[in-house]
Parts: C-alpha cells; structure tokens; sequence
C-alpha cells in the first residue's frame, strides 16, 4: 500500500477529544474516571494507527472506519484490560510441575488458610506475645526448620540466590571459597554462581575438572586466604559418563582438618525420599546435615512445595553472624511468605500427610494409569463437542519435575493430543494461552497436548470449557476467512 494511501487512512481516525465528546463515551465518564477513559481512547487509537501503518488495505480500512457503537466498544474493552490484573491465574496443561515461569510449586490448602488469615488483619510478626515485648519474624519458622532438618539454627530470606549471597558475604568476603568446576551453574533467569559469588565479596576458586573433581583438588587449592568449601547443586544439567565428584561427607573429612566450614547449596530443598515412588533419589536437607555441612541453602517453592524463599541454616556458629550481617535485613522476607512457609512446614511434621497435603509432590507422584483414567474421561467429554477440524487422541507421553530439579527425570503420563487440521498447532496454543482462564499447553508434532498432571481437580471444568470455545472460535475464524 502507498505511503500517501496510508495517510488517507490515518486522517480517518478521530482525534481524542472528538471521541471523548461523543455521547457513547461521556456515558463512560459517570462510571470511570477521566484520566483512566483518555488513556483507554489513546491506546486504541495507538492501535489502530498501527494496524493501519503496518496491516495491508484490508486491516486499514477495517480500521479506518469503525461506527460508534465500534470505538465505544473498543475503548470499553481497553479499559477492562487495563483494570484487569497483570499477575493472573492461569491453567498449567504442560506437564511441568515445578514450572519456573508459572510460579512454581503450587501451595497446600493450609498455606492458603494461613496466608488469607495473616494478610487480612495485623499479626504478631516482630511482637513477642509473651512477653510483650519486640520480637523476631525469624522465630516462626526457625524451630520447625531445624526440627524437621535435624539442624542447629536456621534464618530465611526472600531466594535462594539470596540464602547464597548472604551467607557468602558473611563468611568470606574478602576471601577465597573453593568450589568445582562442575558446579559452577547458570540457574534460571541467567543468574550464574560465580556472578553471585563475585557479588558477595568472596574470590572464588576453580578446581577440578568439567567433568571430574578429586579430594585432592581441594587440599591443593586450600591456603591461608581460604575461607570455605562450597559444594553446589548440579540445578538442572547433570554429568554423565566418565565423571566424578566429590561427596559431601568427604568434603566435611577434609575441610575439618584444616579447620573450615563447607557449604552446600542445595538448591531444590527435598525433605523426602522420593526414591519410594520411582523417582531419581535427591539428596535431601537431612541427609546434608547428617554428613556434616555447617551451611546449607536451597529453595523453598521447588520440592519444599512452599512459597519462594531461600532457607540456610546449619551450625549455630556459622548461622549466628549470617543472621546480624546488615544484608539481611535488604533480603528478609515478609508476613505472607512467612504464613504460607510456617504451614507449609508444619505439614511435614506428620510424613503421612506430606505427598498428599502438598500439591507439588502429589502431582510427581500421580500414577500413571490413573492420569491414563483421568485423561480419557477428559477425552471423552471433549470429543462429544467437537467441532469439525480436529482430532482429538489419548496418547503416552511425559512429564518433568521442573524447576531445576531432577533434570533427567522424565514421569509416565498419559496426554490429550489435539490436532488442528485446518489451522497450524502453534495458533492454537495461542488461543488456548489467550483465554480466559488462560490455559499454557504443549505443542508437539504439530498437536496440542494437554497434560492433566498438572491440572487440579477443580480446574478440569474450566479447562473443558476454555479448550471447546478455543476449538469452536478457531472455528468460526476459518469459516469467516472462507
């Protein structure tokens, strides 16, 4: 289209008083403030002058010529996105349980209770009951973190990167932290180990290997700048073949002989065996401070199954000036992450209700011929609405863990394939992704996949209706293109 034909079209559009002066949107005015109906008005005007520099003819003279009944229901439809929240709800269908741009590990029904009831009223956060006197936010959850860990002391901050800057600041700025090659990780968001390391003020030291790391890297390495050993979780990658590391309890052997700390960043905070329902074992929080770590770290909202926070905790020597180091206070944590980890927390002191209370590890340990079960049912009831153009199969797939947890673990699991014959499989997990509530799916050999893994109980029949209006608009969208 030529420039001059596109101006044409850009003269068109009403000026912004023009619209606000029409009786349709001074109708709005009595329901909305000012400033938010002139904001809704530009941005539709933004758009439209988008779509027409950018669009072929067609798309300009659609927008060129909308009636009024049309600019007042485009300017009604800006303010609702406006109002809507940005952070909203939306139906995990991927199969990923620990899904890091999806929040995480869900939280439990009592982790809700608590948080609801917390966030409501004032509570007792730094007020000693009693002796009414200040007290600590830290002692809502210290005593059950070292209980169900076996540990002499325990803070927690906002992260886990934050758990690690900290207790690094506090331990060895200045000086050298010795750690291997292989454990030096990028996580999430690119944020890498020795960037956080750097940030603490510590002087970080490679020894090792890529791919193997003796005791014997660690003595040589040690002098008389040496402030701690660092072991770090592998996040997710892992090693295989010809690899080595060193374990935990032979880095406790070693560093005590010369009289220094170690520190494990653990990173996905299990406090269960999962080995017990055919998962990759872990290493677990108790079984570091078994072996003798005077510092250990890791996440809360990974298989923890809390809200985000990062744990440390340890011996109380080390523990003790990590918690009066001014850092802290720029990391601690608030009175909603504190409601939702004190429940979670106290869901682990009877191990009989963990994986059943905690939705994250329920999800992990999901049987597969029961989601097989689940699955079909869904199948079933999407089949019989069914519009033409689709094919809709029950199908083995897997799941993953998430979360930089268990890399290599892949759980069975059975899957709802939706293959879109007259449209591509990506623009349906467009609309499926731009619904309401928004469903975030899989796409796989040119199939939507919907994994129920993931999915809770009394989220199916939101999910049913989003992917039958997703399916009938795309749909209607053909036909009108026809």
């Amino acid at each position: 289209m030529e420039p001059e034909v596109r101006q044409r079209y850009l003269r068109k559009l009403p000026a912004v008083d023009e619209l606000l002066h029409r009786p349709p949107i001074q109708s709005l005015l009595k329901l909305h403030s000012r400033p938010l109906v002139v904001h809704s008005i530009r941005k539709v005007l933004e758009e439209k002058r988008r779509t027409i520099l950018q669009g072929g003819e067609k798309e300009a003279t659609a927008a060129g010529s909308l009636t009024p009944d049309q600019w007042t229901d485009a300017v009604e439809k800006a303010m609702a996105t406006t109002l809507q929240p940005s952070l909203r709800p939306v139906i995990n269908a991927t199969g990923v349980v620990l899904h890091t741009n999806l929040g995480r590990a869900p939280l439990s029904a009592e982790a809700l209770r608590n948080l609801v009831e917390i966030a409501g009223g004032y509570s007792n956060l730094e007020f000693n009951l009693e002796t009414g006197e200040r007290g600590s936010r830290y002692e809502h959850v210290e005593e059950l973190l070292c209980r169900i860990s076996g540990a002499e002391s325990a803070l927690v901050v906002n992260n886990n990167a934050g758990a690690v800057l900290l207790a690094l600041n506090t331990l060895a700025e200045g000086k050298e932290v010795i750690v291997s090659r292989g454990q030096l990780v990028e996580i999430g968001g690119s944020f890498r180990i020795p960037d956080v390391m750097r940030k603490s003020g510590a002087r970080l030291v490679e020894v090792g290997t890529t791919n193997r790391t003796h005791p014997g890297d660690y003595e040589r390495a040690i002098t008389a700048e040496t402030a701690l050993l660092l072991k770090v979780h592998a996040s997710n990658f892992r090693i295989l073949g010809f690899a080595a590391e060193v374990p935990l309890k032979d880095l406790v052997a070693l560093a005590g002989a010369r009289g220094l700390p170690v520190m494990e960043d653990l990173g996905s905070g299990c406090f269960v065996d999962l080995s017990a329902y055919g998962i990759e074992h872990e290493p677990t929080v108790q079984e570091a401070v078994q072996a003798g770590a005077d510092v250990v770290t890791f996440s809360g909202d990974k298989l923890l199954g809390g809200p985000q926070a990062g744990m440390i905790l340890g011996k109380k020597k080390f523990i003790d000036p990590i918690k009066k180091n001014p850092l802290n206070r720029a990391l601690r944590i608030d009175k909603l992450t504190l409601a939702g980890l004190e429940a979670t927390l106290k869901i682990y002191l009877d191990p009989s209700r963990v994986i059943k209370a905690l939705p994250a590890l329920g999800m992990m340990t999901w049987p597969a011929e029961e989601l097989k079960k689940r699955a079909g049912r869904f199948r079933r009831k999407l089949g019989r609405e069914l519009p033409a153009g689709y094919q809709v199969t029950l199908r083995e797939d897997s799941s993953q863990v998430g979360g930089g947890a268990l890399p290599l673990q892949a759980l069975p699991t059975w899957v709802v394939a939706i293959r879109p014959l007259l449209l591509s499989a990506a623009s349906l997990e467009e609309r499926l992704r731009k619904s309401d509530p928004p469903v975030i799916a899989r796409v796989k050999e040119e199939e939507v996949l919907l994994d129920l893994r993931t999915v809770a109980g009394e989220e199916e029949a939101a999910l049913l209706e989003a992917v039958k209006k997703a399916l009938w608009n795309s749909e209607c969208g053909i036909r009108n293109a026809e």
